[in-house]
């Protein structure tokens, strides 16, 4: 391993705005991807994975202005075994105060099929593309995709010709999550002491949750050796999705008695980061999802509530402090002023200005108006249900249900299109399908409605409903979601917010379906 990382030190690689963002419906928008990017380099991410510039024009953008405004991280753009690809990759990173470049090919024998390539051929082209990698940048990361799955001998004969030619970073993908901690940690260990010239480059894994495994195999895989973990916020990915970020980081945090390795992340800005992602994604984390979940701090059982009142160590083996959680939710009400809300937005990691705050106060206290106690769950809806809305191209103005027990129920909707109030009527089975169809009279489209999904904020009838709508259309594919105490306004909220996504999506190049022209079939 190279000298100039610490033995005990283990890089984390967010690939979020990268891999995560492959997920269908998750696509960002400039803006978002800015924004994440700003939060990862804020909570000390060693390498920040910012996107595949030669996928689009949108996201060669992402990638050149994060690279221009990172602060501390590593800034890396992923490139296939092409000139283009790399050069493309070089151009976007190329202002970054650290510059990475991340390429790749498939070695296991089901992906040299797909170029069509013998052994030396793809040995050939490994030489030839990371030498030219590396004489645009120093530091340049090498991947054999499917490396789990890759014969032996032929994976150690590639990992040579790349490190020979210049990578600086030997990563080892698990891309389909096929193999098991056992195998993971013995499969670096083998590499680092098989390969020559491994112990001048740091190894890297890369592993994927198909089979629920993704964060025992990385932190294996650090036991074999490996001093980079490649991650995504919540877990976001393709399939099953990707090592989860929180759990690997505070793994080694809560567990450095028998994993005595550690990361430079500050823990206490995760739970905002996760929320800020599942927002911009439309990706909601389930509520048992260890250490970001709804319910990874709460105690129902008699039994438990009792040991926590006693003794918080008895079913909590970390703080809820540790991660960016207050520890208690203490609720506010409609005689809440704005000093009491702006502290517990700083205390929910929510910055706000003194205009923002105005904006949100307003409706804070609408729907304080609504329910006798406003939860911390109740104020990150809350944000999540106001932001950039009065950029929309779509926005609803007011809304009247009518519902028969033995008929069809009725909406009327008025919106404000472009600037202009519209409304209509429309009938349909349930209140939810009449709105969605009178949205549909006001802006026809032709979007498939490919998800409805509503949960409770908060307990009682008088909690809101988060609504979230994923909607595909022509290949575009948009998640919306919307807060409030009346599930059927944040269902047509959430339908309208899914609408202007794609909106965005036709409009902008490259931030929609159009960033999946290139083939990612081919990314790790």
């Amino acid at each position: 391993m190279t000298n100039a990382l610490e033995k005990d030190r283990v890089l984390i690689f967010d690939t979020t705005l990268r891999d995560g963002e492959q997920s269908p419906g998750a696509t960002m928008t400039h803006d978002e991807k800015l924004e994440i990017a700003g939060l990862l380099d804020e909570m000390g991410v060693d390498i920040i994975e910012a996107g595949f510039p030669i996928a689009s024009e949108g996201d060669f953008k992402a990638v050149s202005e994060i690279a221009e405004r990172s602060q501390n991280s590593v800034i890396c753009g992923l490139a296939r075994a092409n000139f283009k690809d790399i050069d493309r990759c070089a151009e976007a990173v190329r202002k970054a105060a650290k510059p990475r470049i991340h390429t790749f090919i498939g070695t296991s024998p089901l992906h040299r099929a797909i170029p069509n390539l013998t052994m030396d051929e793809m040995a050939e082209r490994i030489h030839d593309t990371v030498t030219h990698a590396r004489n645009l940048v120093d530091d340049v990361q090498w991947s054999p995709m499917d490396a789990t799955r890759t014969e032996w001998d032929y994976l150690c004969r590639v990992i040579e010709i790349a490190i020979k030619a210049g990578a600086t970073t030997i990563n080892i993908p698990d891309t389909v999550g096929y193999t098991a901690p056992l195998e993971s940690a013995d499969l670096i260990r083998r590499l680092i002491d098989t390969v020559p010239g491994a112990d001048q480059v740091i190894f890297a894994t890369h592993c994927h949750n198909d089979l629920g495994m993704a964060t025992a195999n990385a932190l294996a895989a650090v036991e074999g050796g490996a001093r980079q973990i490649e991650c995504t916020i919540n877990g976001l990915g393709e399939r099953a999705g990707n090592t989860a970020l929180e759990e690997v980081v505070m793994a080694l945090k809560v567990r450095n008695d028998i994993m005595p390795w550690h990361t430079n992340v500050d823990t206490t800005k995760i739970m905002h980061i996760s929320r800020r992602v599942s927002t911009v994604s439309g990706f909601p984390v389930q509520f048992n999802k260890a250490i970001v979940g709804k319910n990874a701090f709460a105690h129902e059982s008699g039994i438990h509530q009792d040991g926590m009142l006693k003794n918080k160590e008895t079913f909590e083996i970390m703080r809820p402090e540790d991660v960016g959680l207050s520890g208690t939710s203490l609720p506010l009400g409609k005689h809440s002023g704005r000093a009491a809300l702006r502290d517990k937005l700083g205390q929910l990691g929510y910055e706000v200005g003194d205009n923002q705050l105005k904006d949100i106060f307003v409706r804070f206290k609408e729907l304080a108006d609504r329910k006798k106690e406003v939860f911390d769950d109740d104020i990150v809806a809350l944000m999540r249900s106001g932001e950039d809305a009065e950029n929309d191209y779509l926005q609803l103005v007011s809304m009247k249900v009518i519902c028969g027990t033995g008929g069809p129920a009725e909406a009327t909707l008025e919106m404000e299109i472009d600037g202009q109030d519209v409304s209509a009527t429309a009938s349909g089975d349930g209140p939810v399908d009449a709105s969605f169809k009178a949205v549909r009279k006001l802006y026809p489209n032709s979007a498939h409605l490919q998800l409805y999904q509503v949960h409770a904020v908060t307990e009682g009838t008088d909690a809101q409903a988060t609504v979230s709508v994923r909607l595909e259309e022509d290949g575009n594919i948009a998640t919306g979601q919307s807060a409030n105490t009346d599930t059927v306004v944040a269902s047509a909220k959430a339908y309208i917010n899914a609408l202007n996504r794609l909106i965005v999506r036709r409009g902008k190049v490259g931030e929609g379906a159009d960033a999946r022209e290139i083939s990612y079939k081919d990314a790790t």
